[in-house]
């Protein structure tokens, strides 16, 4: 096989990979509805890791197990995997309705894992400029909404985190 079909097949295969990767998070942002969501400062800035300030939502916890170091908590059904957050409307915000592990019929919904330690739906690192992450951590901590697209699949895209 030639050099250049060779190069010509990795150069698409990575593409694959790389569209792959970012279908969820670029559907949430093309297709998705936007919702409102309470946000909280959980971790603060890292400067190893770049400028971004860690979110908690306090309104999609699991259970109380983590009310005071934040994080929406773990399911305790021996099972791990996906789990879908539905969502409902509660004072302009949306909030945690039930925490399923199949897809719900209607949303609004979160397609979520909980393969690790807790439940994750890839909207809880919010990436700034350096010199705008320290103002966003006070920010948070007086209180701030969270703006989320979520796709009909339930995946999720953090678009922009303001005051309430």
């Amino acid at each position: 096989m030639k050099t250049i079909a060779k190069v010509a097949i990795v150069a698409a295969v990575q593409a694959v990979l790389v569209g792959a990767a970012v279908a969820p998070q670029l559907s949430a942002r093309l297709t998705g509805d936007t919702y409102q969501l309470r946000v909280a400062p959980l971790d603060p800035i890292d400067p190893f890791r770049g400028a971004y300030v860690t979110l908690d939502y306090p309104d999609l916890r699991h259970d109380d197990s983590w009310s005071d170091g934040g994080g929406m908590g773990a399911m305790d059904d021996g099972e791990s995997g996906r789990v879908f957050i539905t969502l409902t409307e509660e004072g302009g915000v949306m909030v945690a309705d039930e925490f399923l592990r199949d897809r719900p019929d209607e949303g609004p919904y979160l397609a979520c894992d909980d393969s690790d330690w807790q439940i994750r739906c890839g909207i809880d690192s919010f990436f700034l400029p350096q010199d705008k992450a320290a103002d966003m951590e006070a920010q948070l901590v007086d209180g701030a909404v969270a703006e989320v697209r979520i796709d009909g699949r339930g995946n999720a895209a953090l678009i922009d985190v303001r005051d309430p």
